[in-house]
């Protein structure tokens, strides 16, 4: 599936300040007649040669002003509410694809003779017990948008969470399976062609970028929910 449309935040007003004078554009990707509307994605490859992400080019590309989403120069609040509804939204459900994961981890690794290892079965206990975790803040946050409510700063947990989590369960996994996880068996065309759990592994390593990056999150968390001071700001004079 490739999409005809990408969101882009556009400076409208060279004099507002940082978070004013920007607007949410819809870019379409293609012009009417199906040539390029000037957008190049450069796809960024992985180590098992699949590419998950693109570096984005724009020349001269162009979008009609009935694109703008929210109003002009209101495109930081449109943008706010889009990343909100997409970490809040990713967490009401995101349980249920790590809980199967965790599952089949259990199945594959009792086949190997793995969950002897004391280890091993301390590394999925931590796993069972994050994505009960996770179960309880999706919960959670689907009683809050059943409600009606606008997902807040703390869908910023919820990313931070699950990403980090992520990460950790893929490596573990990884570490568990030892030189299985590396070693490529049914090597047939000289390529290297990672199984499902690797291909996780380099998937993940991602998940605390893409969305709003781990630290973003943590200054989100800390400034937003615990109220604690802010991050010092570059641009203007310190004492």
């Amino acid at each position: 599936t490739e999409a005809n449309m990408m969101f882009c935040l556009c400076r409208t007003d060279q004099d507002a300040p940082k978070h004013a004078g920007i607007s949410y554009v819809l870019l379409p990707m293609f012009k009417d007649g199906g040539e390029s509307n000037g957008v190049e994605l450069r796809p960024i490859m992985q180590p098992h040669g699949s590419s998950h992400f693109t570096e984005t080019f724009m020349t001269e590309s162009r979008a009609p002003v009935a694109n703008i989403i929210g109003g002009m120069n209101n495109g930081w609040r449109v943008t706010m509410t889009t990343l909100g509804n997409e970490r809040g939204g990713h967490a009401t459900t995101q349980h249920v694809e790590y809980t199967k994961q965790f599952w089949e981890a259990v199945d594959m690794l009792k086949k190997s003779g793995k969950t002897s290892d004391p280890i091993t079965r301390q590394q999925l206990a931590w796993a069972f017990s994050h994505v009960e975790i996770m179960r309880f803040q999706g919960l959670k946050l689907l009683s809050e948008v059943m409600a009606r409510k606008e997902p807040g700063p703390a869908a910023s947990i919820n990313k931070m969470f699950w990403s980090e989590y992520a990460q950790k369960f893929t490596e573990r996994m990884m570490n568990a399976r030892g030189a299985e996880a590396m070693l490529i068996l049914d090597d047939k065309d000289g390529k290297y062609v990672a199984d499902r759990w690797t291909s996780m592994f380099f998937q993940h390593r991602s998940s605390t970028i893409w969305g709003g990056t781990a630290q973003v999150q943590r200054n989100i968390v800390g400034e937003r929910v615990l109220g604690l001071p802010k991050e010092p700001d570059p641009s203007k004079p310190r004492p």
